[in-house]
Order: structure tokens, then C-alpha cells, then sequence
């Protein structure tokens, strides 16, 4: 599972309708503020699930209720191992978060993404088709009308998405490695050591 949140999204309701034009939309850019409200999400690449849900604000108890929302059914509840991958955001960083989570859920195994790495998270990607499809232009009525459309942009990504199958091992790694000069298998050896 990879898990985020995305904080502080404005729901913003334009002064003068979005027109179309022969080239796309014209957004007016005098709005109206109708408040704020994160969005939370775990995708589940191996299955092609999202498991999201918003909240007031960011924070250790929204992460937590997306957490229990996945882990309270299967198949993560009965896994062996149910490892999720997350950033290094305040609501979920260091020590205390794997303490607090994994208290919670013995067979969740909490990682952290490298520091300026959370690209690497996979919700990211998730997020930024969110962003592009969901939020631009941001017109909205009110909070409400927000998270309606958020909560259904993850239904319609559930349906369309597949499941993500890795293929590239660590002997094709090793073979890649050596072909570009860098010596592969000496290098792999060296960083398990």
C-alpha cells in the first residue's frame, strides 16, 4: 500500500462562470473562498484499490482512520504482512508513527520514502491525475461539492486502473549493471553487505 495526503485543498467558488472557448476554458480569476479540507488515500498497486476519504485537516487522526479504513478488511486485516509505504509528512514520520500504527496493526510494516523523496510513493501519482482531472479548474460550490467530486474521481480511478506487476528482478538489475560498465553483481554485493 502507499498512503498520503493531500493538505489544504481550497474549494473555491468562481464570481463569474468558467466559459468555454474555441481554445478550451476561460476561468475568471475573482473567486470566492468556501474553506479547506485534506485528502487522504492508500493505493493498493498489486490490486489496483484506492481506499481514500477526506478530513477537515491533516493530521495523526485522519492518517490513522485512512489506515484502519484498508486494514479492517481483507485482505489486509488476515495478511501476513501488509507493508505501506508513506512520506516523511508530520502526521506520519519517524518513529513514533511505525510505533503507533504497527501497535495498532502488528502486521502493518510501516516505510518511510527517503527524505525529498515522496515521488517515489505511488499515491503521489494518484494525487497529480487528482489534481489534473479533479481540481482544475478549482469551481466549487462549497466543501460538499469538493469532496463529492474527489470521493468519485476515486471510484472512477479504481475502475480503470490495473493492477501494477513488477517484472524487473534482481538478476536483470545485475545484468543491466554489468552491461553499462558499473559492475553489477560487485556492486549489488557490496551494498548488501
Amino acid at each position: 500500500m502507499c498512503a498520503d495526503a493531500k493538505p489544504s485543498i481550497q474549494a473555491r467558488s468562481r464570481i463569474h462562470s468558467t466559459q468555454a472557448t474555441g481554445a478550451g476554458q476561460r476561468v475568471e480569476h475573482a473567486y470566492e473562498r468556501k474553506g479547506a479540507l485534506c485528502y487522504l488515500a492508500a493505493w493498493d498497486v498489486r490490486r489496483a484499490r484506492i481506499f481514500d476519504r477526506c478530513a477537515p485537516k491533516d493530521g495523526i487522526e485522519p492518517f490513522d482512520a485512512l489506515i484502519d479504513q484498508f486494514m479492517s478488511v481483507e485482505p489486509y486485516r488476515g495478511a501476513q504482512r501488509v507493508f505501506v509505504v508513506a512520506d516523511n509528512g508530520s502526521a506520519h514520520r519517524g518513529q513514533r508513527s511505525i510505533d503507533r500504527v504497527q501497535g495498532a496493526w502488528p502486521n502493518l510494516t510501516l516505510v518511510h520514502t527517503p527524505v525529498h523523496a515522496s515521488w517515489l510513493n505511488q499515491a503521489e501519482i494518484y494525487f497529480s491525475g487528482a489534481q489534473r482531472k479533479v481540481l482544475q479548474p478549482n469551481d466549487f460550490a462549497d466543501l460538499d461539492a469538493l469532496e463529492q467530486r474527489l470521493l468519485a474521481f476515486g471510484r472512477h480511478y479504481e475502475q480503470i486502473a490495473t493492477p501494477f506487476e513488477w517484472k524487473f528482478t534482481r538478476r536483470d538489475l545485475e545484468r543491466l549493471l554489468t552491461r553499462l560498465g558499473q559492475g553489477g553483481e560487485q556492486h549489488l554485493k557490496l551494498r548488501a553487505a
